[in-house]
């Protein structure tokens, strides 16, 4: 369990959206653990979506099927007894820690949007669905998550992606968030690709902002004084380094394509990754500048 069962998660305003199945991939700038699925479904079709990634600015085309839209909040999500046993209330729920811990640390911090995807929605950066995972869209500051993404993160990048590793997804997209609304990605734009580029280091520093709120999340409480989330275990550090491990461009290049490349890296490679993550837990926000470092 992550969540005390009596915290009360009720004010959280995810929204639920979608309805059908979609083949469209997200463009316009999408960043986040999305784009690794994009790299992944490049290498098992033989597809370049590479385009559509670090800032790209592609537009979506989808062959939707299936039922209508539909809208609304998260259903039964008010106690973080919900939040335990539904991977739906969880994500929903995080949002809640998370906007208390960023308003505590980035002065006039403004809330990003969340939506929790059924089975696909439109964005202004493409459409959101399972292929193509979380992201982060800057164009209306807002996290599209599609909780069925953890099942894929067991099944094909071999991560165990239990509750603090889906913690870690979502605290790595409100990374981005964070980038976007402090100026980070203006000041860092898209370089290109490789170990070093500006856009493996905002991967890498998302990585780290999730690190440090993952370290302080029991000490963020409800409006009754009850601290939302308990301290995590060793083996729940574990399971979250496992899952930045396991989206690593070097990994998921070993594993589609039986070689890695680093001048295509996007997100940078497992040990960078897991090193950036454990910078955060252990030292916090304050060593978090992956933009300072010669070699991240």
């Amino acid at each position: 369990m992550t969540f005390n069962p009596d915290a009360d998660v009720s004010d959280n305003k995810v929204q639920r959206r979608g309805g059908g199945r979609t083949a469209a991939i997200a463009g316009g700038g999408v960043v986040g653990l999305g784009a690794v699925v994009v790299l992944l479904i490049s290498a098992f079709t033989g597809v370049d979506l590479t385009g559509l990634l670090g800032g790209g600015t592609g537009t979506s085309q989808s062959q939707q099927q299936g039922a209508g839209p539909t809208e609304g909040s998260v259903q039964s999500c008010n106690t973080g007894t919900d939040a335990n046993n539904s991977v739906d209330c969880r994500v929903a729920a995080v949002s809640l820690v998370l906007n208390d811990y960023w308003s505590q640390h980035v002065q006039g911090y403004a809330e990003p949007g969340q939506v929790s995807v059924d089975g696909a929605t439109s964005t202004p950066c493409g459409t959101a669905s399972n292929d193509v995972g979380p992201f982060y869209c800057p164009s209306d500051q807002t996290v599209y998550i599609d909780p069925t993404f953890f099942q894929l993160l067991h099944q094909q990048f071999g991560a165990e992606a239990g509750d603090l590793a889906q913690v870690y997804v979502v605290a790595h997209e409100y990374g981005h968030h964070i980038q976007n609304i402090t100026g980070t990605m203006e000041k860092y734009p898209n370089n290109g690709t490789g170990p070093t580029s500006n856009g493996v280091r905002t991967e890498l520093q998302a990585d780290c902002y999730a690190g440090a709120f993952i370290a302080d999340m029991a000490s963020q409480k409800d409006k009754n004084g009850v601290a939302y989330m308990k301290a995590p275990t060793d083996a729940q550090i574990s399971d979250a380094l496992d899952a930045a491990a396991a989206v690593g461009d070097d990994h998921i290049q070993q594993q589609s394509a039986g070689y890695t490349n680093p001048e295509s890296w996007t997100h940078g490679s497992s040990d960078q990754r897991k090193k950036w993550f454990a910078t955060g837990y252990k030292y916090g926000l304050g060593k978090c500048d992956t933009f300072a470092v010669a070699t991240p």
